[in-house]
């Protein structure tokens, strides 16, 4: 395992001060707000990044990554301009996926430094100081529609190691992708206490709590409103992907966090992609059609896209959504000899229509790709063809969905390979969310240099 230089660790509360205009973490022993010693949680250094100033940009900021499966998420924040520190992944076949990506030639960005391990295993020590962003998808089967739905009683619920991670790395800011399924009603008094826990990260569980007791433990410091130590500002949405450009409907719930420190409002990217539009450039404009090369008498009725609701009158301000034939436009069928020379894209036989499994429409976007323990659903993976038939989508047209560059392999079997692109975060929204983080970071370093800068000027002599 690759290691890396340990900058220092402490213990204790922590509280904010200004030293020459960048803000440092010291130690505090606040007599009007003491801390529980029973609450004390390590924490690490947490002083911003030295920068190199240049006219136009800070240099880059680095990241880690948990939970990082197919690598979705890890490509759209290294879209976002971030550096990985660490990728973080248990599964051999998905470590395969980012091992075999990372190491082209011709990829874009610096080999990823991937480490097959349990993230409970982890020592964040190892991986150094100046972390700016944790992120990750937490495995979600404990909350999934499609999933068992045991929650808080799952051993699988990552939640805990992804609020240590945050205690531990104490970063700028952090970003956590999970199913529409945690926002459950059955499940809401748990996300307040996920949330809070992520809020308030050196508020550890004591040995013996419930989580209950533990949550109302951290509603009291919450409520309290003079706690001292590490916390973040934490705000959540759920988004739907398919107003971000991505070509499918997938609707995940985003929790993002920034310390306390940063004092720069934010809030979730606003959407770019409606469902207006589309139905707008179907049914009045015809400007979808003609894109696409579709004639008059091969263009379905809008009674069949029933994904798709009335259109406004108006032309829309935003872009259409992406469709299923947007996203495989281009790729030959499957079945054809040219699909050979396609990676991924091989024809796979046993695709059929029963109640609740109808495939996805041509001209709609996709219905959210799966993948569950049971094996792939016979429904949200396949595609609905004009002639009433459906096959399951390939490897490739999968990818496609996900917003995958057609670069990127999965070098699994079928049924793996739709396990991994199933339970990713599509590259298109981490790319959007992650950027807009991004951009508050650089903000908030750069922001803090040069007031550290020009204070500096001020006392040198002349």
């Amino acid at each position: 395992m690759k290691r890396y230089r340990h900058d220092g660790r402490c213990t204790g509360g922590w509280r904010r001060e200004q030293r020459g205009g960048v803000g440092d973490w010291d130690r505090c022993h606040d007599s009007a707000n003491p801390i529980d010693p029973s609450e004390q949680a390590v924490s690490v250094d947490t002083r911003p990044i030295q920068i190199q100033l240049s006219p136009t940009k800070i240099r880059v900021v680095k990241s880690v990554e948990l939970f990082a499966g197919a690598g979705g998420l890890a490509l759209g924040i290294s879209q976002a301009g971030f550096s990985h520190v660490a990728v973080l992944e248990r599964d051999a076949d998905s470590c395969i996926t980012l091992k075999t990506n990372s190491s082209r030639i011709d990829w874009e960005f610096e080999p990823w430094p991937i480490q097959q391990v349990d993230v409970a295993a982890v020592r964040y020590s190892d991986l150094g100081g100046g972390v700016n962003l944790v992120s990750g998808g937490p495995p979600c089967q404990p909350f999934s529609i499609g999933g068992k739905h045991k929650g808080y009683e799952d051993s699988r619920d990552m939640f805990p190691e992804a609020a240590r991670a945050v205690r531990e790395m104490a970063p700028e800011a952090f970003v956590f992708e999970n199913v529409r399924g945690l926002l459950r009603k059955s499940f809401a008094r748990y996300f307040e206490y996920v949330v809070l826990r992520l809020t308030y990260p050196e508020l550890v569980k004591r040995p013996g709590d419930e989580w209950t007791d533990h949550l109302s433990r951290l509603e009291k410091h919450h409520t309290h409103g003079r706690y001292t130590g590490l916390h973040y500002r934490v705000v959540f949405r759920l988004l739907n992907a398919a107003d971000y450009g991505v070509p499918q409907k997938r609707e995940r719930v985003f929790i993002v966090g920034f310390r306390s420190d940063i004092q720069l409002p934010w809030s979730f990217p606003e959407t770019t992609h409606s469902e207006a539009a589309l139905r707008y450039s179907q049914s009045v404009t015809h400007e979808y059609w003609k894109e696409h090369k579709v004639p008059k008498d091969q263009r379905p009725t809008f009674n069949a896209l029933s994904e798709i609701s009335d259109a406004n009158s108006s032309s829309p301000r935003l872009a259409r959504w992406r469709t299923v034939r947007d996203a495989i436009s281009g790729l030959p069928d499957p079945r054809s000899r040219e699909a050979a020379r396609w990676i991924g894209h091989r024809f796979q036989p046993g695709a059929r229509v029963y109640v609740g499994h109808t495939g996805s429409a041509l001209d709609a976007p996709a219905k959210t790709l799966k993948a569950g323990d049971h094996g792939v659903p016979g429904g949200e993976n396949m595609i609905l063809c004009p002639d009433g038939s459906v096959r399951y989508f390939t490897v490739r047209e999968s990818a496609r969905l996900q917003t995958f560059p057609d670069s990127y392999v999965f070098p699994s079997s079928w049924t793996e390979s739709m396990r991994q692109i199933g339970n990713a975060v599509p590259v298109t929204l981490a790319s959007v969310v992650s950027s807009s983080i991004g951009e508050t970071i650089r903000k908030h370093l750069l922001g803090s240099t040069i007031s550290n800068r020009d204070k500096l000027a001020a006392i040198q002599p002349a």
